[in-house]
């Protein structure tokens, strides 16, 4: 039985994350807050990252209990992201999880941060047809997964280097554009010419499902150091639009011809990148001609947040016991277990 209210606890990087859901599906409070210490270092530092968990996972629980109007004795069980992610932040948010639910004799559940990328949609009442392709694009993860229902996983493709959200950034701060990137080259993308430069689209008849983006990187460094600073604006609109072309085509290549393989139903994009204005036009476009439909969450769904934790928290219980004090953080996805090897 699904638990009737749920708190979820997302810490896997460097937004600390608070929400409340309800019957595994409605989010009643969902509040995020960004660490802003890491703009001035042009990416994410994780000692900082950690330190700063330990100072707003307080303030964060007060506002999502505040926003959805209930107290943590209203709670019925607590949800915490137990990797994949950045290892200090993931100790600090179970260790915080842990004792909340001491203190408040509560059961605890950890949840595959990958995993609830997949399900995120669900938030905007979305019950994607099965199977589908689940695919997560953040900073930190690009995994293409064949999803035959909850809990029944097939990890078809992933990077071979750099994630999809992790080049976009690299390319923003080459680019002086700053950090987080990914928004930035999105900006300057819809204004240039992509068609201006020639750039690889990798392991594109590689016969596999994975992508590389790290030649990519090294073409737009090459490029940028031909240049001397400040860019100027048309040149760094047109860069920005074909790099971003090269990555929705790779990205788009992969997805679809495993969609078309795999016979899925729909394709569902979660994390981060899934807000890129460009891949989600091409790959909209692409599962139309397949005939199925693209899904993407609303954009506070496709971030790192705490309701999509505590939604498969909640499917979770309903299926086994809870974690409770034996719960332990893990850095990698392959460490959580998640999904079967490829194939």
């Amino acid at each position: 039985m699904i638990p009737r209210l749920v708190l979820g606890i997302e810490t896997s990087c460097d937004d600390t994350a608070v929400a409340l859901v309800r019957d595994g599906r409605e989010a009643l409070g969902s509040v995020i807050a960004a660490q802003t210490v890491h703009s001035e270092f042009g990416g994410v530092v994780p000692e900082l990252a950690s330190r700063a968990h330990l100072d707003l996972l307080g303030p964060t629980l007060d506002r999502a209990l505040a926003e959805a109007r209930v107290r943590l004795e209203d709670v019925d069980a607590l949800a915490v992201t137990r990797g994949p992610g950045l290892l200090g932040s993931l100790v600090v948010g179970v260790a915080y999880a842990k004792a909340l639910a001491l203190a408040a004799g509560k059961p605890l559940v950890g949840v595959n941060h990958v995993e609830a990328h997949l399900w995120a949609s669900v938030l905007d009442g979305i019950d994607p047809p099965l199977p589908f392709v689940g695919v997560a694009l953040s900073g930190g993860h690009t995994e293409f997964v064949l999803v035959r229902g909850f809990g029944d996983y097939a990890l078809r493709g992933a990077t071979r280097d750099d994630a999809a959200g992790e080049a976009f950034d690299k390319v923003g701060k080459l680019l002086g554009l700053g950090f987080p990137g990914g928004p930035a080259v999105d900006r300057l993308a819809a204004r240039g010419e992509a068609r201006a430069f020639d750039l690889p689209r990798a392991m594109a008849d590689s016969g596999d499902y994975d992508v590389s983006f790290s030649g990519l990187k090294t073409a737009v460094r090459r490029l940028v150091g031909e240049r001397t600073p400040p860019f100027d604006e048309a040149w760094l609109a047109d860069l920005c639009a074909a790099f971003q072309a090269a990555v929705v085509d790779t990205l788009c290549n992969k997805i679809l011809r495993l969609a078309a393989d795999a016979g899925a139903r729909a394709v569902v994009v979660g994390g981060g990148v899934a807000c890129n204005r460009g891949l989600r036009a091409a790959l909209a476009a692409g599962c139309e001609r397949l005939g199925i439909p693209a899904v993407f969450p609303a954009a506070r769904w496709c971030t790192d947040n705490a309701a999509m934790i505590a939604l498969v928290g909640a499917w979770t219980l309903a299926r086994g016991p809870a974690d409770g004090a034996a719960l332990e953080p893990v850095a990698s996805l392959e460490e959580t277990g998640f999904a079967a090897p490829r194939g």
